[in-house]
């Protein structure tokens, strides 16, 4: 806000504590149309004072969704970083941990594939953990519901698999997931029968549990260190988020 919008302000509510009764119950109706007016027609005279409030207002809007996910991963890192349904790409043993949640049908993440690629690629010890969160519809309730089964079937396979799955252009349903599986080697009667297994729904409903905690409503959606962060924002951002881990045990320092 500059200096004039403050002075201003200031001005209006000296005016407002000089002339008026102490709370609005108190004013007339002539009051009540003179002051708002008053009001309506500074606002209208100097309409970026209401540009500034919007700015301040989803500046704490972003600081209470961040303070939210920080006492969250506080409250669930084993089940954040250390799940044994997720799969990780890159160092499994890594000195700092990425967790991204995907749905195998979001464009965003589909273009953010190449940040994870990148990161692993650039720096061996990042351990970047996949957290199913499949989002966007029956269709990618079921894909999700085949690659949970075919990593259990063929761990040493998921990461092809993934690859294709989410870097492909086509749209991913349980017909095309599997598809996929058994043309890496899996066998397609063992794979149903692994879809059937509790502990994929299981695994799915704690990731939503998860997301719900962290304010994580779409994807991508990232968790480093002691911070989300929301959006495909780019390997720049992440890798930036990872040297201050290193740096000062903190995604932000």
């Amino acid at each position: 806000m500059t200096f004039r919008s403050k002075s201003v302000l200031a001005a209006i509510g000296l005016i407002g504590l000089m002339a008026l009764p102490t709370t609005a119950s108190a004013l007339d109706d002539a009051q009540k149309q003179e002051f708002g007016a008053f009001i309506r027609e500074y606002l209208l005279a100097n309409p970026e004072i209401i540009e500034e409030m919007q700015t301040a207002l989803e500046a704490r809007k972003q600081d209470e969704q961040a303070q939210v996910a920080q006492a969250a991963i506080t409250s669930n890192r084993d089940a954040i970083f250390h799940d044994a349904n997720d799969m990780i790409i890159g160092n499994p043993d890594g000195d700092v941990s990425i967790v991204e949640f995907f749905d195998y049908n979001c464009g965003y993440c589909k273009r953010a594939m190449a940040d994870m690629t990148g990161i692993v690629e650039q720096d061996p010890n990042v351990r970047f953990v996949l957290k199913e969160f499949p989002i966007l519809g029956p269709d990618s309730l079921a894909a999700h519901r085949v690659s949970m089964a075919f990593r259990k079937l063929m761990p040493e396979k998921y990461g092809e698999f993934h690859l294709e799955l989410l870097g492909g252009s086509v749209h991913a349903t349980e017909a095309h997931a599997i598809d996929i599986a058994t043309s890496l080697g899996a066998d397609e009667a063992r794979l149903r029968e692994a879809m059937k297994d509790p502990s994929v729904d299981a695994s799915i409903k704690q990731a939503y549990t998860l997301a719900n905690d962290l304010g994580i409503s779409g994807t991508p959606s990232y968790v480093v260190g002691d911070e989300a962060v929301f959006g495909a924002m780019g390997a720049d951002v992440l890798l930036s988020k990872i040297a201050n881990v290193r740096a000062c045990n903190s995604a932000t320092c």
